[in-house]
């Protein structure tokens, strides 16, 4: 192999699964032209909106504190993740509770600097169209009709001001939309958005197959809006204009423009699915995404987690009890329950002998 090949076998990771933010994502080659979505299409870019001093320390801390095993498990993880950046592809990581499946989207946000982490918790009556935008029809019926009373009241004469009937005149549908995690990632940012697609081994059989069409074309429409797109309709008199755009809500509480009631990525977002291992998906909707089983963390990874998140704890305690939580983790394994222990145990409060063991017993009873 030649100097030039190994330098660039060596380099060719975008996320390096250190924690040190950087904005290498900038350096992530042009996408293959069947993944190419918005580029292809001179679709207008946006920027990520300005997330609140709590958000992001919610995100620097959970992305922060996540670590990668380090050995041939750790290595495959992070070589899945950086193939899916390169493709375009979703990533589906399966492994039992606890160990640091969901982590990884926040590792990713925080390390390549992408802002805020769009989560979407599935359960079994979650839909995708409650993924991509909620449409709130009745309360904008509700508003029609007290606009049509004031503007019946302001025709008789009523003492209503130009301010008042501004207000009311300036009613836009788009006050009744509110894009779901889903919708939001798939918008025309500039930089991709990491979406966190949590748990959908729970959601609803036919879930997974209604996902396809959007994960391969990139794109969503959203049909109350593009009725208004159409020159004939009788929806308002907005109907005319052949370009409507409308202003909606964001899941990240910012605000967005869709026009013609279509919606195309420009960057496909950094989708993390996560699964527990519950149930079989259908082999399209497998086919979509880069697959890979999440590895249990072995001593050294709950090591550095715990000093991640606990740096004032004692080293010779927090050996003495991952010692004990790996004798004990039987068939699952939660570092969580191991975090819950260690604190307790390694404060100034700390509990006496007998009533260490017992709460050793009691908050890993679970693992066995």
């Amino acid at each position: 192999m030649s100097s030039n090949q190994e330098q660039t076998t060596k380099d060719w990771k975008i996320f390096k699964g250190n924690s040190q933010p950087h904005d290498d994502i900038e350096q992530l080659p042009e996408p293959p032209g069947w993944r190419s979505f918005g580029r292809t299409q001179n679709v207008k870019q946006i920027r990520f909106a300005l997330v609140s001093q709590d958000e992001a320390e919610k995100t620097q801390l959970r992305g922060a504190t996540f670590r990668l095993p380090q050995d041939e498990n750790g290595q495959e993880l992070l070589n899945l993740v950086n193939a899916a950046l390169y493709l375009r592809r979703p990533l589906l990581i399966t492994g039992r509770p606890g160990t640091g499946k969901t982590s990884i989207a926040y590792a990713i946000a925080h390390e390549l600097n992408l802002g805020l982490v769009l989560v979407w918790s599935i359960t079994a009556r979650s839909t995708l169209r409650e993924g991509l935008y909620q449409y709130d029809a009745i309360a904008r019926l509700q508003d029609a009709q007290a606009l049509q009373i004031k503007r019946e009241a302001a025709s008789r004469g009523n003492n209503q001001t130009d301010k008042e009937t501004a207000q009311i005149d300036n009613i836009s549908i788009g006050d009744y939309f509110t894009l779901g995690p889903l919708g939001t990632a798939f918008l025309p940012y500039k930089r991709p958005r990491v979406l966190l697609i949590d748990e959908v081994d729970k959601s609803d059989i036919n879930l997974p197959n209604d996902l396809l069409n959007l994960f391969e074309e990139g794109e969503y429409k959203i049909p109350e809006l593009v009725r208004l797109a159409k020159p004939n309709s009788i929806a308002s008199e907005e109907s005319q204009q052949p370009d409507v755009s409308v202003k909606v809500q964001t899941h990240d509480d910012s605000t967005a423009c869709i026009e013609a009631g279509r919606v195309r990525c420009y960057e496909f977002p950094i989708i993390i699915l996560t699964s527990n291992g519950e149930r079989d998906f259908p082999p399209a909707f497998l086919r979509r995404c880069l697959r890979i089983t999440m590895p249990n963390p072995n001593e050294k990874v709950l090591t550095e987690i715990v000093k991640a998140h606990l740096k004032d704890a004692s080293e010779d305690k927090i050996k003495q009890l991952i010692d004990e939580f790996l004798k004990r983790k039987g068939g699952v394994l939660a570092p969580d329950q191991l975090l819950n222990v260690v604190y307790l145990l390694t404060r100034q409060f700390s509990p006496n002998e007998t009533d260490e063991k017992t709460l050793i017993e009691q908050l890993l009873q679970y693992l066995e």
